[in-house]
């Protein structure tokens, strides 16, 4: 069999052919933003209606819907796992965030609880929402999800200003600015892309 020598064009062409399709096989197609962004909306309005219209905590199992998204998302997670034949670095950093951001979230989450500070929930809630988010902007170098994060900032320092349950309608203004949008954006730019 006869090696076909490169000269140093096509060796250039071939490796911007490989940086061009890791660039343009886009992992993020957004699944993930949309699902979280409308889940945490949908419970957030819910939780909001429960504190003010009947003044007590009796619509939030409404909650127990994130459990779900958690068991759908590592079975998607899964089989795109399988799927995927390169794994870039990106992709890895990007997980590593997102997982930080759950550790995070839980630590806060108990020891507020067991502090008795529950009213400051969402308001760290919104903080730590923006770190993630913000971070995958620069790592996708997707504008969308900056703009989205400084928007959850925005509204962390605004909930410090308002009554606890009209915090729950900033957390739904959050998801949408900060996932719901760029998650429909990130799902075009990938359609358009493969």
């Amino acid at each position: 069999m006869q090696q076909q020598e490169f000269s140093p064009q096509d060796s250039l062409n071939l490796i911007e052919s490989m940086i061009n399709k890791a660039r343009n096989r886009f992992s993020e197609n957004g699944h993930l933003y949309l699902l979280w962004g409308w889940v945490i909306l949908i419970c957030s309005i819910v939780s909001f209606i429960s504190l003010y219209r009947f003044k007590d905590f009796r619509l939030y199992p409404v909650w127990f819907l994130t459990w779900v998204a958690v068991i759908y998302q590592f079975i998607y997670i899964f089989r795109k796992k399988k799927e995927q034949t390169v794994r870039t670095y990106t992709d890895e950093i990007n997980a590593n965030v997102w997982m930080v951001f759950v550790i995070m979230g839980g630590l806060m989450g108990v020891i507020l609880s067991k502090m008795g500070h529950y009213q400051l929930m969402n308001t760290m809630v919104l903080i730590l929402y923006g770190m993630p988010t913000f971070l995958s902007g620069v790592i996708f170098k997707f504008n969308p999800l900056k703009f989205g994060a400084v928007i959850c900032w925005v509204l962390a320092y605004i909930s410090t200003l308002i009554p606890y349950e009209f915090s729950f309608l900033l957390l739904s203004m959050a998801v949408v600015t900060a996932w719901i949008v760029p998650g429909y954006l990130l799902r075009s730019r990938y359609k358009n892309q493969n």
